[in-house]
């Protein structure tokens, strides 16, 4: 198949397939004489395993760590167990930062007027030389996301 109907099989774009091929993560394909590509059934199982990997949020170097894993039939699943919860402990900080970012957005909207005068406390943050200030639900304050709270 060609890398149009790759794309369509897989639901990676056909610009990520020619990406993921530049970089070493699937192999460089088969060509025809007129030098277009030719994706097996094969090709498409693997780009379909890099996308669902993608949609976990894996970086692409932890990809190319499974997908070695997943071709080796002699792995120890202790090594694919691993890479899943080092990205575990990854997300949930990042669920954390987000979760402060919210807050302090929250936090700014509730003291900005919202009318029609020009003093705003979002620009005023934003245009601050200082680090953001965070702000949680329970009432404490951080000086910048994923610092210890202090309370205000």
């Amino acid at each position: 198949m060609n890398i149009g109907q790759a794309a369509e099989a897989s639901g990676v774009s056909a610009k990520m397939i020619r990406y993921y091929e530049s970089i070493g993560l699937i192999p460089k394909t088969v060509r025809t004489e007129a030098g277009y590509r030719v994706y097996s059934d094969s090709d498409v199982h693997t780009l379909r395993f890099i996308r669902r990997a993608r949609d976990l949020g894996f970086s692409v170097e932890q990809i190319s760590d499974l997908v070695s894993l997943w071709r080796d039939r002699e792995r120890a699943s202790k090594d694919v167990k691993r890479i899943a919860l080092e990205h575990v402990t990854v997300l949930e900080r990042k669920i954390v930062e987000l979760q402060q970012m919210a807050e302090t957005l929250n936090h700014l909207a509730k003291t900005c007027h919202g009318d029609a005068r020009p003093g705003c406390p979002i620009i005023e943050e934003l245009a601050s030389n200082e680090a953001p200030q965070c702000h949680s639900a329970a009432g404490t304050r951080f000086g910048s996301l994923g610092k210890a709270p202090t309370r205000v």
